[in-house]
């Protein structure tokens, strides 16, 4: 599979929680003109619109995004658009459209045009109770019970048959719960994550959505945009996997996370009110084994829970024009 000249990258969700962060880092690296930055309706921020290209599109209907890859002359694409688990449970249909038809639509692009490279990600979502919850394996038994998850599995499968049979180069990571002080999330099951950081700097307390010794693996936003971007990096020939790499920096439950945040303000509490969300988040894994991604493209996150929450909340307090 031959190496061709990058041109330019196109990023799909690009106003989301992770693509709005991942466009800005790779239009460091490559060049504002050369990132194309894209999104459904959501206006996207004055740094995202002013930094570079921005059009709209919308996955699910294929010649919209035919238009801008053949206009900007696009050979790579991220394609991060996709419909999360709280949300995709309340929209079980929207979620198949934009996660499967959206995606199959970008497979299809990148194969007639014999792009250089496409990433799409996956997520922990593709585990369930039947997969073993600590140190979950890369090589295991994938039977979620949300549809996000369902669409995540069939991805990773969709994927890995465009690699076998177009050799079409897709990567994916299955990402955890993505902590950032930029943009917040958007309808996902590890919200209370980010959410409990703002409450705390504004208000002092937080009422959480899952209970206190609900565990999951959780990574940094720097360490999700260097995993994404390191991956996408390496040659070929190193990688045994493609489109399912296990990819994890930390694990800590509501009540860990809880305590850290009290070390810098003290008065913080944090009452509980599970909902719909406990039983998602009961049913996905509370640490995984990423050794696959650490010994095939060398991952290693740089933040643990005590230096993510002094960053946090540093650069939240910062951002809210409030001091701790």
């Amino acid at each position: 599979m031959a190496q061709k000249r990058m041109k330019k990258i196109l990023v799909t969700g690009a106003v989301g929680q992770i693509g709005s962060e991942l466009t800005m880092e790779l239009r460091k690296r490559y060049g504002n003109d050369n990132v194309l930055a894209t999104g459904r309706k959501t206006k996207p921020s004055k740094m995202l619109l002013n930094s570079g290209p921005f059009e709209f599109i919308d996955i699910i209907i294929k010649e919209t995004v035919e238009k801008v890859v053949d206009e900007y002359d696009i050979d790579t694409i991220y394609n991060m658009a996709a419909i999360l688990s709280a949300v995709g449970e309340e929209k079980p249909l929207l979620c198949w459209n934009v996660n499967i038809n959206g995606m199959y639509n970008i497979l299809e692009i990148a194969h007639e045009r014999e792009m250089t490279r496409v990433f799409v990600p996956s997520s922990i979502a593709v585990f369930g109770p039947e997969t073993p919850q600590d140190n979950t394996p890369q090589e295991t038994v994938l039977k979620p019970k949300t549809m996000y998850g369902v669409t995540k599995v069939c991805g990773e499968l969709l994927g890995d048959y465009y690699f076998k049979r177009f050799n079409l180069d897709i990567r994916g990571v299955r990402y955890p719960g993505i902590i950032s002080s930029e943009t917040l999330p958007g309808g996902g099951t590890t919200d209370y994550a980010v959410e409990i950081f703002y409450e705390a700097i504004k208000n002092k307390k937080y009422t959480c959505f899952v209970k206190e010794d609900t565990v999951l693996p959780m990574m940094y936003m720097p360490d999700c945009i260097k995993g994404t971007i390191d991956l996408m990096d390496t040659d070929i020939s190193k990688l045994k996997h493609h489109c399912d790499f296990n990819l994890t920096a930390m694990s800590f439950s509501v009540g860990k996370l809880v305590d850290e945040i009290k070390k810098h303000i003290p008065e913080f509490t944090c009452n509980y009110k599970p909902d719909f969300r406990q039983a998602i988040a009961d049913s996905w894994p509370r640490s995984i084994d990423d050794s696959a991604a650490r010994e095939e493209w060398g991952w290693k996150p740089e933040y643990n829970l005590p230096t993510m929450t002094k960053d946090m909340l540093d650069k939240l307090s910062n951002k809210l024009s409030l001091g701790r």
